[in-house]
């Protein structure tokens, strides 16, 4: 038989089989009804088990391959139920009167000091705030926890050295709210005290991150790197030091405002540089214009549920920008995924995603939906 007889047959079957898939679907949205009439939940995975085992055996030796066809049909089932049934429950509600605005002229915390990226971008998400400056990332979220502070502004990741994990950690450990964020444009310098050339600079001192990023650069110039808490922080130690050999990798601002001078301008490997900035809140806000969501969310230890799980931002239409995976910390070895997509909560099917995962996962967070935008340093 060729391949063109093969695949005629393949349409045949093709075309019997959307008919009754059809009908398996109209025949799902009747079950959600009786769910809904009974409160009863989506997911019953006793159910779906039963049709697992049982197409496995009827497959024969293609049973695990058919098997992995109806645990996409039963998703695709499920997705259609959820949003048959939105909108529904506490986390749906809560989304649904959420507040619009962010709150102007209020304390915000960053880290580091004047100067340091990590206020720049403080200053531009939060232009009529107070910036308060705290020594580390989780003073920053104490500052939340505590009421010191309405928001708290953190670095997660740069686009050259990637995920600042110290972060990630403490959003899975707060679970705080995300209610605004943005790419910052990061342009990293050489900072020395006055008259200081760079054939004078043996040593610089920056955050790590700041390193990282400037790393090509400093080998070939062969100057020892040592990581500082923040970048404006080792450019006012250099500025006190005022030893010529001692260097800094900071903003201009930060040399600026602490008396030094730029060595060598835009240092950093890759020149697109930027790094992205999240705000923090105790109070969920959903501005109008919302383009990003964040979630946590941890998955049974079972084939295949990881993948299950992404499929499901597929057949919704949502673009994933971020996956992110940490450890539990929990004695475990367990992993928490931390998400982000691209979407807005007015769409009907994208709070039924959110509701309905948070039903059916074993530890799930809805950590926000808020507009992301760029800054220029």
């Amino acid at each position: 038989m060729s391949l063109e007889n093969i695949r005629k047959e393949i349409d045949k079957i093709d075309a019997k089989l959307v008919p009754l898939l059809k009908e398996r679907m109209g025949c799902s949205l009747k079950v959600a009804e009786i769910k809904r009439q009974q409160n009863l939940p989506v997911l019953n995975e006793k159910r779906e088990q039963e049709i697992i085992d049982t197409v496995t055996s009827a497959g024969g030796e293609f049973g695990s391959y058919i098997a992995s066809v109806y645990r996409e049909i039963m998703g695709v089932s499920r997705e259609a139920q959820q949003a048959e049934l939105a909108p529904f429950g506490l986390l749906a509600s809560q989304i649904v009167n959420a507040k619009d605005g962010i709150k102007e002229n209020v304390d915000v915390a960053c880290q580091g000091i004047a100067g340091a990226f990590g206020s720049i971008a403080a200053n531009s998400l939060h232009s009529t705030g107070n910036i308060k400056y705290y020594t580390t990332f989780e003073d920053v979220f104490k500052a939340v926890e505590n009421d010191e502070v309405v928001y708290g502004v953190v670095p997660v990741e740069n686009s050259n050295a990637g995920s600042v994990s110290e972060v990630y950690d403490l959003i899975l450990k707060y679970r705080y709210y995300i209610v605004s964020a943005a790419d910052l444009a990061v342009n990293e310098n050489l900072l020395g005290i006055k008259g200081a050339k760079l054939e004078d600079i043996k040593t610089v001192y920056s955050h790590p991150q700041a390193l990282s990023q400037s790393k090509a650069f400093l080998k070939q110039n062969g100057i020892k790197r040592e990581p500082f808490s923040n970048t404006a922080m080792a450019a006012k130690f250099v500025a006190e030091k005022g030893d010529k050999s001692v260097g800094a990798v900071g903003s201009a601002l930060s040399a600026e405002l602490y008396g030094l001078e730029v060595v060598a301008k835009n240092i950093q490997t890759v020149k697109n540089n930027s790094t992205r900035f999240i705000t923090i809140s105790k109070q969920l806000i959903i501005p109008n214009d919302a383009n990003k969501i964040s979630v946590v969310f941890s998955v049974p230890h079972s084939v295949g549920a990881l993948n299950r799980v992404l499929n499901r931002f597929c057949m919704n239409g949502l673009n994933l920008t971020k996956i992110e995976s940490r450890a539990a910390q929990n004695g475990e070895f367990d992993y928490l995924f931390y998400l982000d997509f691209s979407g807005n909560l007015n769409d009907r099917k994208t709070i039924a995603l959110i509701s309905s995962l948070e039903k059916e996962l074993p530890d799930f967070t809805f950590l926000g939906n808020y507009k992301e935008t760029a800054i220029k340093e």
